[in-house]
């Protein structure tokens, strides 16, 4: 053995990675994002969610979903299968050591087969300990252990890709709660309106001043509202249980204050560089990494070409009888290099070279579309947050001109200046106005999760 250490050791430094080594192409980043001239270029991903997220409410159910949703423990547990997996791939680079112990008897019998030997009964038993080694000359085990490890890397950007749309999840979720309260509420301050009006008219009508048709417009239009509410309490009990399902709890409503969706803050958009969001969005990362892993896999599969040197060695006991083993003597040994190569498979290895350069590509388009769909969901969003402000400001003043103008309908309604038909449609169409006032608030904030989350925010975890 120690005539063949220097030999192993040249072998082993001899050895060479056959394959190509991995370059990461060149994604071509443009200068900036569309929708963001004149932005500062620190990243609003850079903030960990409970800055951006100010409401206390919202972080409390950040922090229940990060500590009990299922989804990011499964993500978890692909990650420790993966790390098993790179321990069983960085096993192949040690000496396999293993041993054998047998006992028995027989007579007429060779080869574990009836044989007429013509000699008598016998008995044997034999203990040894084998060792096999196979050396990496090509760097076929390398290669393999290159595309676990990152296989490995990829399954824990998954994990943070998960963990961040899991954080997105449960804002958007919480918003779209907090704009069906304000719906609801909506709709019942609507309803106590027409309710109003058919109050004036049934007493203007019992007076003579008014006619049925006054009354039994406000009755349809106090019906009309009124029966929005119960499809808004449905909605609203739809969107919590959907709440508790990312926390990972058993269904039950989910405690807020009223009123929250008009107070809820909205940050300042720094969007910082494209070049940046290649090294912080999960779902690059995570393609690059198994990009990285199909490049491997065409260096194993080039290996597959050579032949492989492995080193065989045995060392034990042969005895009739139990008690030579404990005489510490050696009755048995052995030791052998072999090597194997192919010579002709039927264009087995060539199709499994063209299969892996195939995948390699595959994984290069997903990639380079990983890295497209990233820059559009940044740009859809702040593009987006952009002019949601703007149609934002149109609909406040909307609103507050149709509520004035209620209230002006009213008073010449009530001086005979005005009929039933002006004041019903003036309050008509305050109703919808609010509610799109609402839905464009919602929009805004959900604009904002959606850019945190293209921008690859959330990671930090830890208060």
């Amino acid at each position: 053995m120690r005539s063949l250490t220097p030999i192993l050791l040249a072998l082993l430094l001899a050895g060479c990675h056959v394959g190509p080594n991995y370059k990461t192409p060149d994604a071509h980043p443009p200068p900036a994002f569309r929708g963001a001239e004149g932005a500062p270029t620190n990243s609003l991903g850079d903030l960990p969610w409970w800055q951006l997220f100010q409401d206390p409410v919202l972080q409390q159910l950040i922090g229940a979903a990060l500590t009990n949703n299922y989804d990011l423990r499964l993500a978890a547990a692909r990650v420790e299968e993966s790390r098993a997996l790179l321990a069983q791939s960085r096993s192949v680079f040690f000496p396999q050591v293993n041993y054998q112990a047998a006992a028995g008897g027989g007579r007429n019998v060779l080869a574990n087969s009836p044989y007429d030997t013509g000699n008598p009964a016998g008995k044997g038993n034999d203990l040894a300990g084998s060792i096999s080694w196979e050396i990496d000359l090509w760097g076929r085990i390398r290669r393999l252990n290159e595309s676990s490890r990152a296989q490995f890397f990829a399954s824990e950007e998954a994990r943070r890709n998960v963990l961040i749309s899991l954080i997105a999840g449960v804002a958007q979720s919480y918003f779209q709660l907090l704009a069906l309260d304000q719906q609801l509420a909506i709709a019942r301050d609507t309803t106590n309106s027409f309710a109003q009006s058919l109050k004036i008219f049934s007493e203007r009508l019992r007076g003579g001043v008014s006619s049925k048709l006054e009354t039994s417009s406000a009755q349809a239009a106090l019906a009309s509202a009124a029966a929005t509410i119960p499809e808004l309490r449905r909605q609203i009990a739809v969107q919590e249980n959907q709440i508790r399902l990312l926390l990972g709890f058993y269904l039950a409503p989910v405690q807020r204050s009223p009123g929250a969706l008009l107070v809820e803050a909205l940050p300042d958009i720094p969007p910082g560089l494209p070049s940046a969001l290649l090294l912080r969005r999960p779902d690059i990362r995570q393609a690059e990494q198994l990009m990285r892993s199909a490049n491997a896999r065409v260096g194993v599969a080039q290996a597959d070409f050579y032949p492989r040197l492995n080193l065989t060695g045995l060392l034990g006991e042969v005895s009739p009888e139990l008690t030579p083993f404990t005489a510490g003597a050696v009755a048995a040994w052995s030791a052998a290099g072999g090597l194997t190569g192919p010579i002709f498979q039927g264009g087995l290895l060539k199709g499994q070279l063209r299969q892996a350069r195939a995948v390699w590509d595959q994984a290069r388009f997903e990639y380079q579309s990983a890295v497209l769909n990233a820059f559009q969901e940044v740009s859809d969003a702040l593009v987006s947050r952009q002019e949601l402000a703007a149609e934002r400001l149109e609909q406040a003043r909307a609103v507050a001109a149709y509520q004035e103008a209620v209230q002006v309908a009213t008073q010449r309604y009530l001086g005979g200046k005005a009929n039933y038909y002006e004041l019903l449609q003036e309050q008509q169409q305050l109703f919808p106005a609010q509610n799109a006032l609402t839905q464009t608030v919602l929009n805004q904030l959900l604009a904002t999760v959606q850019l945190y989350k293209a921008l690859g925010g959330g990671w930090a975890t830890q208060r």
